[in-house]
């Protein structure tokens, strides 16, 4: 089932909002260790991913290339200002607590679990490979923090769920649907590389969440663009 990752993380997102709203004073050195522990869990995530590359050279060439594009259009930087821009729509609309409290949850989640590495990765794992793993191991980070957000900002953060799963899904919709008219050869070397740079990607995440990195992993997303671009060239000349 291909949306089957993707529904897991809304569900969890949904779970973590109910929690969030049941235990509102949660101590700030549990939500630290619980953090920290995730971020290494999901670093190790990483770290199996990287090594099912069959190429290293495309491996290392996809991320500097990606890098160097994402750090020039710097995706990271345009991706908090679509964040800003769309808390500012909300913000003039405020009229009463409820509705802001609705507003800021229901946006502030939103973004924080649509805009990222990980779930472009793990739609693309889920489309191309059936493949859940990362997307369940988001959908956990994404609960945890849903019962953080909703024990603060309340009931909105629950309403998230609902643009995660679109957006998540229609990747993974997306990514399934044009494997189909992609040589089989061509798709499972595309499939084994962008395993790897993801789980470079994913890495790098699992680090940040842990707080031991402020890496800017939004961009390094067009690493992913850079395998397919010379899988179908080594594809066309071998």
């Amino acid at each position: 089932m291909v949306l089957l990752g993707t529904l897991i993380n809304a569900l969890l997102i949904i779970a973590g909002a109910l929690v969030g709203r049941i235990f509102k004073n949660i101590p700030e050195s549990m939500k630290s260790t619980v953090l920290s522990i995730i971020g290494l869990a999901v670093a190790l995530l990483g770290i199996k991913m990287g090594f099912e590359s069959d190429n290293f050279i495309i491996l290392v060439i996809s991320l500097v290339v990606g890098t160097v594009i994402g750090e020039w259009l710097d995706l990271d930087k345009q991706m908090n200002r679509l964040g800003q821009w769309v808390e500012s729509l909300f913000s003039k609309k405020r009229t009463d607590n409820n509705q802001i409290n609705i507003a800021e949850g229901f946006v502030t989640a939103s973004l924080i679990f649509v805009v990222g590495s990980m779930a472009v990765i793990g739609a693309l794992d889920s489309g191309l490979r059936n493949d859940h793993n990362v997307l369940i191991t988001k959908g956990i980070i994404d609960g945890f923090t849903s019962i953080i957000l909703a024990s603060t900002l309340g009931i909105g953060v629950l309403l998230s769920s609902i643009p995660v799963f679109v957006y998540q899904g229609l990747i993974a919709l997306f990514a399934g649907a044009i494997s189909s008219f992609i040589p089989d050869r061509a798709l499972q070397m595309f499939i084994t590389e962008m395993t790897a740079v993801g789980g470079v990607m994913i890495f790098a995440i699992g680090l940040n969440i842990a707080g031991l990195t402020k890496i800017k992993a939004a961009n390094l997303l067009p690493g992913i663009v850079v395998v397919g671009v010379m899988v179908a060239i080594l594809y066309t000349f071998q």
